[in-house]
């Protein structure tokens, strides 16, 4: 799901529109199309009007990601964008503050989350919980959220003895 390219909450309404042989996408949320739409003229007369944080970059800041190079694979930035496929997995580290905005705007976050099938015997979901819980508390460790760290480390123990109990390999 896109955002809102002015306050980020969910877009609703989609708009393609031609301005001197540019093509211009606006994805915007409700309040935020019906402040667009009140108003059409005034973003015709000024192009660089409050909506034009809608333009993905400067065409300096774009030739500037363009000459970025991943060390691993050699891609550049500007290969990225013209085939839409990254080299190697060091890519996602390379163009990091490039990818993140884009991935958050294609898909609405920047995190993976992943389904877990509803048949999963309750054993799985609860070793995947395990995973994910021990995730948060390095982040947590971290970030040094000790009491947040605590807390996990405490939720942890509790799910590794319900582990025990039911007789379930640790990981």
């Amino acid at each position: 799901m896109k955002k809102c390219r002015r306050c980020s909450k969910p877009a609703t309404l989609h708009i393609t529109e031609i301005r001197n042989g540019e093509v211009h996408e606006l994805h915007l949320c409700d309040s935020c199309a019906h402040v667009y739409l009140s108003n059409p003229q005034a973003s015709e007369a000024d192009p660089d009007i409050d909506e034009f944080p809608f333009k993905v970059a400067d065409d300096a800041r774009l030739d500037e990601m363009d000459q970025m190079v991943c060390p691993n694979c050699g891609i550049t930035f500007r290969e990225f964008r013209k085939l839409g496929r990254l080299g190697c997995p060091h890519d996602y580290i390379a163009f990091e503050a490039e990818l993140l905005p884009l991935l958050e705007n294609i898909h609405g976050d920047t995190q993976h989350v992943g389904k877990v099938p509803k048949r999963s015997p309750d054993a799985s979901q609860r070793h995947y919980r395990l995973i994910r819980l021990r995730n948060q508390l390095r982040v947590a460790v971290d970030e040094e959220n000790y009491e947040e760290a605590a807390r996990l480390r405490d939720e942890i123990q509790a799910l590794e003895a319900e582990l025990k109990e039911s007789g379930a390999p640790k990981d």
